[in-house]
């Protein structure tokens, strides 16, 4: 009983750690004043202001599609990468795509975004849209593969088995027994490039150009001359969208399980057979 009391005492103080900055974050979104420093009166100015700062929903609009692209390719190839890994024979050369893959995930972002500046000045690449896209699309990968190759090594192989005595071929055993069954480590690796690229800044930092920027380098560059609550506001829009993702995420995870399942109650092998 007195560690459960405990565990329960450190998870509410861990969240209040977590979770006081953003409360405070939303609180003074509608303060009447013009920074965090003193409770002055309610007021919705601030999401006033946001709303008629054209330049800055212009650049939420390019943060957001960026991210969206960005994580639709990278879960497209990062599944794809997935598969070869997981199917590679050779224990050697599987063990050394899986330390490429998981190199890139712990090399610091600076690092990264300094190769990829490198590589596109001596390319002759101008930097923009296309040069971030491809960095978000970069750093995003290894995170995809992370997500969906547990999936498959979980998957049992009898499944496959019994979908190729039954007539299936590869393309069929791909499409209707691997990807349904792998599908919730996809969503999750969308998800996950989704929101790395909402929140990468170090990276984009290097490889964005004076015609293109994204929302976390912009506050970066209005934070140094002072944190407006218009700031404020725009994060907690942003948070209260993060939850719903969440939400959305939660359920479509519990509705594709739940499909699973039922597919996999449906698959009769062959010496089960009337």
């Amino acid at each position: 009983m007195l560690k459960n009391k405990t565990a329960h005492l450190y998870l509410m103080v861990l969240f209040t750690l977590l979770y006081a900055p953003i409360f405070f974050l939303v609180l003074y979104s509608f303060n009447a004043g013009t920074t965090m420093q003193g409770w002055q009166g309610f007021t919705w100015n601030h999401y006033q202001e946001l709303f008629s700062d054209y330049h800055l929903i212009e650049i939420v609009l390019d943060t957001l599609i960026l991210a969206l692209l960005s994580a639709l390719i990278a879960t497209i190839v990062g599944t794809v990468g997935a598969l070869v890994i997981n199917r590679q024979k050779n224990r050697v050369w599987k063990n050394t795509l899986l330390s490429l893959n998981n190199v890139l995930l712990v090399s610091p972002d600076v690092i990264i975004g300094a190769s990829l500046l490198i590589l596109f000045t001596v390319c002759g690449f101008s930097l923009g849209f296309v040069s971030t896209l491809f960095a978000h699309i970069a750093f995003s990968i290894p995170i995809v593969v992370l997500m969906i190759l547990p999936r498959l090594q979980e998957m049992s192989h009898s499944l496959i088995d019994a979908a190729k005595d039954l007539g299936a071929n590869d393309q069929q055993v791909l499409s209707q027994v691997t990807l349904p069954y792998i599908s919730p480590g996809v969503l999750a690796g969308f998800f996950m490039a989704f929101t790395y690229s909402l929140d990468d800044f170090a990276v984009t930092f290097f490889v964005t150009g004076n015609g293109f920027t994204t929302l976390s380098v912009e506050i970066y560059s209005r934070a140094r001359q002072g944190v407006s609550l218009e700031i404020n506001a725009l994060s907690t829009i942003m948070f209260l969208v993060s939850i719903i993702l969440v939400l959305f995420y939660y359920l479509i995870n519990q509705r594709a399980n739940r499909q699973r399942k039922n597919k996999l109650t449906k698959i009769v092998l062959p010496g089960e057979r009337e």
